[in-house]
């Protein structure tokens, strides 16, 4: 009499696991190598660690259930072997579990604004009651603060958890932390690459940054090893791309735009903000005059396929404000203070949608060759 090994797995779904209460063959522990020769029967059995309490019941319960079913004369005894399922990698935790949504601030070129309109937009949010975070990424050229005038902060560092973690400066309902913190104002940086980019994974994950509902990363400009240090890092909700409406600077953002959707990097872009949309003089109030062009920002967005946020004018105000360390954020009356009050509004809702209609987004994995 000839056995098939289709007889052998029926059989071996009489043996029921102890603990799982299921057939070994619907657990999938039954390898696929089955061998038949004459009455001659072997096969493994996967565990997925060597010493499971289970092996010895489940190899004596396959034997007898072969026997009673394929009869005593199947070969079986001794010829049954153990393998043991390869171990599955645990994914890393998630670093800043508790931090709802994490936005990048970004621009293809500097002098756009980029750091002022985060200034402003985490000032706005945290005025509106939200819990709010400002990481200043800007390794070589920090400004965050500046604009906060809390140059001559320090923070301190504290055990949390066996760990020691750096405590964020707080000014306006921000929290804040930049290597402008821990290096002199007057010192230029000069750092090699690897020196920044672990500076600024520091700064990440060793802050004590507790419950946030948005931290905003102030991004340098360009597409750098920042960049990628970012988003290996940390997994961004989404990126807000900063721009004036000159022909220069939107050849820049638009390269900016197209990095954070790529393939590799795949973080949604919110939108555009227009940074020095028009300049209206205070004696004035009612003309604008489009210094660096006209809706460069509205014409790109409609291209990209992206929102256009806000725009924001050229005030004087504005730039006394981040000199001063007192964003303009903070006179929700004024015309630049609803400006960026609207541009806040505009940013929660773009995140809801965002997360609404999109999977969480992944942290890019690092690539060796």
């Amino acid at each position: 009499m000839s056995f098939y090994p289709k007889q052998i797995t029926d059989a071996l779904r009489h043996v029921i696991h102890p603990e799982k209460e299921k057939d070994i063959v619907s657990l999938d522990m039954v390898e696929d190598d089955i061998r038949i020769d004459g009455k001659r029967i072997s096969f493994s059995l996967k565990f997925d660690r060597p010493n499971d309490p289970f092996i010895s019941a489940i190899k004596k319960a396959s034997v007898q259930a072969i026997k009673k079913y394929l009869g005593e004369d199947a070969e079986i005894e001794g010829n049954i072997f153990v393998k043991v399922n390869p171990r599955k990698p645990q994914a890393p935790a998630k670093l800043l579990p508790d931090v709802k949504n994490i936005v990048a601030v970004a621009s293809g070129k500097g002098g756009v604004g980029k750091s002022t309109v985060a200034t402003n937009l985490a000032v706005s949010l945290a005025g509106k009651g939200y819990k709010v975070g400002l990481l200043d990424a800007d390794v070589f050229g920090p400004s965050i603060p500046k604009m906060f005038q809390t140059e001559d902060a320090r923070p301190v560092v504290r055990k949390v958890d066996e760990k020691d973690e750096i405590v964020p400066v707080e000014k306006y309902g921000v929290k804040m932390l930049s290597i402008g913190y821990f290096v002199n104002p007057d010192d230029a940086v000069v750092w090699r690459g690897a020196m920044a980019t672990n500076a600024l994974k520091q700064l990440i994950s060793d802050g004590d940054w507790g419950e946030l509902d948005y931290l905003f990363i102030d991004l340098p400009p360009g597409t750098s090893d920042i960049h990628l240090t970012a988003v290996q890092t940390v997994a961004l909700t989404g990126a807000v791309i900063v721009s004036t409406p000159q022909d220069v600077a939107l050849a820049d953002a638009r390269k900016g735009i197209s990095m954070f959707v790529g393939e590799k990097i795949n973080v949604p872009v919110l939108g555009l903000v227009e940074n020095m949309a028009w300049f209206t003089p205070a004696e004035l109030p009612e003309n604008k005059y489009y210094i660096f062009g006209k809706e460069g920002c509205k014409k790109l967005a409609r291209e990209m396929n992206v929102e256009l946020l806000g725009q924001i004018p050229i005030v004087q105000s504005i730039r006394e404000g981040g000199d001063k360390g007192e964003p303009s954020a903070l006179d929700a009356d004024s015309i630049t203070g609803r400006a960026f009050y609207e541009l806040a509004d505009k940013v929660v809702k773009a995140v809801d949608e965002r997360n609404e209609n999109l999977p969480p987004t992944e942290v890019v994995g690092i690539t060796r060759k």
